[in-house]
């Protein structure tokens, strides 16, 4: 197939280019470089190189969602595409309670403009990267597909909600409509994404001060910061500590190529949780990593940040079911990943 993989220079987007790539699909990345780096790019090619000599590049545009000229551009560049990735969009719960009009305005302005101009050039199949916070504050774990969505608890999450709404609606539509080409949509709810390629070449690097915390652990194991910031150690779960579905983001990224063959099918709408199926508290978390990697973590406990939840966790047996997915990646792995890009690259991808 031939892909348009939006925010495809971030985190998860250049770990799911490789893996898309690897799985002989066609991948064009589009991306505004805000949070990401062409640099991961140059790497991913070297990743599938030898399993993909015929691909020589990975085009890459430089545009904003809300560019709908430079969209246009885009399309009018390529044959028609068969699908869109969509990551794209800001992504830090703490900085969008400080920043909701930011928010609202790119994630879901820059959506919309994306969903227009797919539709306008023939192309209806989208796999979004949606997220576990539209299920807010459970009342339940483990989560399944069909928990209540709307009790979210952050602007961040709010928006994930709303374009999953806006994405089930233009599906309805469709087929209310009798329409004989229907909109494709798969919705993504991620858990928490941590780790790095096995390789060491690509991984998370976050501008400034990380806001997950996987690269904060990382950044203290390698000396740029002094210690980890613990927000909340009164929670209700076993240490106090909030308690999470950590998922290595090459199985994450796998899940978007299983996702394909749903699209393939014509699936309509379909809704998966991917995640591990195991909370782990964060400091389970910074015990693992010191375990893994043999360097101790400092760590001070800190107030709760407004936007947080005590516990979530998933239940991912639709996905296994449905999309012959697992997880296949333990804590050990992640944080033994994590440390392995870290250390390798102290500084991320600039030099």
């Amino acid at each position: 197939m031939n892909i348009l993989v939006t925010g495809g220079a971030g985190y998860i987007g250049s770990h799911t280019v490789v893996e898309l790539l690897r799985a002989g699909h066609d991948v064009v990345v589009a991306d505004n470089l805000s949070n990401a780096s062409e640099e991961a790019l140059k790497r991913a090619l070297t990743l599938v190189r030898e399993e993909r000599p015929d691909v020589k590049e990975i085009p890459f545009h430089l545009v904003d969602l809300r560019d709908r000229a430079g969209l246009e551009k885009l399309f009018a560049a390529h044959d028609a595409f068969d699908c869109c990735i969509h990551f794209a969009g800001r992504k830090a719960v703490g900085e969008s309670v400080r920043k909701p009009w930011e928010y609202y305005e790119n994630n879901v302005g820059g959506t919309l403009t994306l969903l227009d101009v797919m539709r306008r050039h023939g192309c209806k199949n989208l796999i979004f990267s949606s997220s576990a916070t539209v299920y807010g504050d459970p009342s339940t774990v483990p989560i399944t597909e069909e928990c209540p969505k709307g009790r979210c608890t952050n602007p961040y999450g709010w928006t994930k909600w709303m374009l999953e709404q806006i994405l089930t609606d233009l599906h309805a539509a469709d087929e209310a409509n009798g329409d004989p080409k229907p909109w494709n949509v798969v919705l993504l709810r991620y858990f928490n994404p941590i780790g790095a390629h096995p390789s060491g070449l690509i991984g998370e690097d976050p501008d400034g001060i990380p806001n997950n915390l996987m690269p904060y652990i990382t950044q203290v194991a390698v000396g740029k910061l002094d210690h980890l910031n613990v927000f909340g150690g009164d929670y209700d779960t076993p240490d106090g500590t909030g308690v999470r579905d950590y998922i290595h983001v090459v199985d994450l990224a796998r899940g978007h190529v299983k996702a394909l063959a749903a699209v393939e099918r014509g699936c309509g709408l379909a809704v998966y949780n991917l995640g591990t199926g195991r909370g782990c508290s964060v400091l389970e978390v910074v015990h693992a990593f010191e375990e893994a990697t043999g360097v101790r973590i400092p760590y001070e406990i800190a107030p709760r940040r407004p936007g947080d939840v005590a516990a979530c966790w998933s239940s991912p047996e639709k996905a296994e079911r449905e999309l012959g997915w697992k997880a296949e990646y333990g804590i050990a792995e992640m944080c033994r990943d994590a440390w392995n890009w870290q250390s390798r690259n102290p500084n991320g991808y600039k030099a």
